[in-house]
C-alpha cells in the first residue's frame, strides 16, 4: 500500500463517517451530502483495489497474509454500498447514523490493511 494514499483514505472515511453522524443525530434523513460522502469513500476503495493489484507486480508485494489482505479490502468495499442501500431502503436519521459508522468502520479496515501490508510478517 502506498501510504500517502492510505491517509487519504483515512481522512475521507473518517470525516464522512463524522458528518454522517452528526447529520444523523441532528436529524437528518440521507441526502445528497451524506450518500454522496460515502461514494467518495466506494471511489477511493475500488482505487485501492487497483493499487492492491498492480503493486505486488512491481515489487511492493505484502508483508502478511495477502489473503487477511483481500478479505479486509473486499470486506470494506462492500459496506458502503450495503450502508446507502439500506439508507435508501429506510430513509430515517438513524439510516444517516449507520451510513456514518461505515465509514468509520471502512476507516479501521483501511488501516489495519495498511498494517497487513507493511509491519506484519507472515
Amino acid at each position: 500500500m502506498i501510504l500517502w494514499f492510505t491517509i487519504a483514505q483515512l481522512v475521507v472515511a473518517v470525516a464522512s463517517g463524522l458528518m454522517c453522524m452528526i447529520l444523523g443525530l441532528a436529524g437528518r434523513r440521507p441526502s445528497d451530502l451524506s450518500v454522496g460522502s460515502l461514494a467518495l469513500v466506494e471511489v477511493l476503495l475500488l482505487a485501492q483495489v487497483v493499487v492492491a493489484i498492480v503493486a505486488p507486480l512491481v515489487g511492493n508485494a505484502p508483508t502478511g497474509s495477502a489473503l487477511e489482505f483481500w478479505v479486509y479490502l473486499v470486506s470494506a468495499a462492500l459496506l458502503p454500498p450495503a450502508a446507502v442501500f439500506w439508507a435508501l431502503l429506510e430513509r430515517s436519521r438513524w439510516s444517516t447514523v449507520i451510513m456514518g459508522v461505515a465509514g468509520l468502520a471502512v476507516a479501521v479496515m483501511v488501516w489495519r490493511m495498511h498494517v497487513i501490508w507493511t509491519v506484519q510478517v507472515a
